[in-house]
């Protein structure tokens, strides 16, 4: 592992990681599905809003993270570090399953009904982010930062050839035709897959959690540079030039492939990283370097909390979905 300066806890990341989980939450739990606020939907299709920009961020902090934890695991030697990740990413992908099947019943023409645990949805959220913090903390832990940097770009470039030459022209990155949802087919059970988009079609599938490790990559490859360069201003020049120049590519690799969060197109995963880093070049000069942090009070909760705060919030809309309500007249 490259020489570190001694490590600092960044105030910063942890607002921005509450940040993220809190819109999270909202997202997930607009109120009403039938009148939800324009930034709070993801694109139909191809294209951003906020709201995709927020599972991409927290991918993004997850690396983060890791730029301070895995100089930890690596040195307790290779079998423990082995135990640890796996371990880890082990509990988080079985938290998302049982989260998917949580409260183990559903509602039915005015009955309760148990589920069939066999047909429940496999990926999801929770799921994702174990298996993006298993691949992108072996990819680290073996290649080292500039040899993940390099396996980041190929696995975007793969990623592109894998969606063009295997989806159906002559739109292949279309929702019927993608090469993802047709990996997915093969791997998963129709009735294990997400039914949101009107066909069996999962946007957390298990292709394209491939490029989302690259954002996790990412994250990490920003968390060394902060802790060498240090609370700078020249440090947050340099965060907010590497997200335009992310941003402007993302964008002339757009017209060719889209940017697109359901099937995570490796322009989307630029775009995304583009914007993370200018969001995060704010708070740190909001936060350490103004020292203005009355304001994020709200979200250091969230960023100490993430894992166990959004559980309880799933679990809860859950529980609350089944709340049978007679109209008194």
């Amino acid at each position: 592992m490259e020489k570190l300066l001694a490590p600092q806890r960044y105030y910063a990341l942890d607002i921005l990681r509450g940040m993220t989980i809190a819109l999270m939450i909202m997202v997930n739990n607009p109120g009403t599905w039938s009148h939800v606020y324009a930034p709070l939907r993801h694109a139909e299709w191809h294209g951003f809003t906020p709201t995709d920009w927020v599972f991409p961020s927290f991918l993004f902090v997850v690396g983060n993270a890791m730029s301070f934890s895995l100089k930890k695991y690596g040195a307790l030697g290779e079998s423990a570090f082995l135990k640890k990740v796996f371990k880890r990413a082990g509990i988080i992908f079985l938290i998302g399953l049982l989260l998917n099947a949580f409260p183990f019943v559903y509602r039915a023409d005015g009955e309760i009904l148990f589920k069939n645990l066999a047909d429940i949805r496999i990926m999801g959220v929770l799921q994702r982010i174990a298996l993006c913090y298993l691949f992108a903390s072996l990819i680290i832990h073996y290649l080292k930062l500039k040899g993940a940097v390099l396996l980041g770009i190929l696995i975007l470039l793969a990623y592109w050839a894998i969606m063009y030459f295997f989806g159906s022209p002559p739109l292949p990155y279309a929702l019927e035709n993608n090469a993802s949802l047709k990996f997915d087919d093969l791997i998963l059970r129709t009735e294990n897959l997400y039914h949101g988009f009107g066909i069996p079609f999962d946007p957390e599938g298990l292709l394209s959690t491939l490029p989302a490790i690259v954002n996790v990559i990412a994250g990490y490859t920003a968390g060394i540079f902060i802790q060498k360069s240090g609370k700078e201003l020249k440090t947050i020049w340099k965060l907010l030039g590497a997200g335009i120049i992310l941003i402007i590519l993302a964008l002339l690799w757009d017209a060719y492939f889209p940017i697109n969060k359901p099937i995570w197109t490796s322009s989307y995963v630029l775009y995304s990283t583009g914007w993370t880093l200018i969001v995060l070049a704010i708070l740190i000069y909001v936060i350490e370097l103004l020292n203005f942090r009355k304001w994020a009070y709200f979200f250091e909760a969230f960023g100490k909390n993430p894992l166990f705060i959004y559980v309880v919030a799933g679990m809860a809309a859950d529980l609350l979905g089944l709340m049978y309500m007679n109209s008194v007249t």
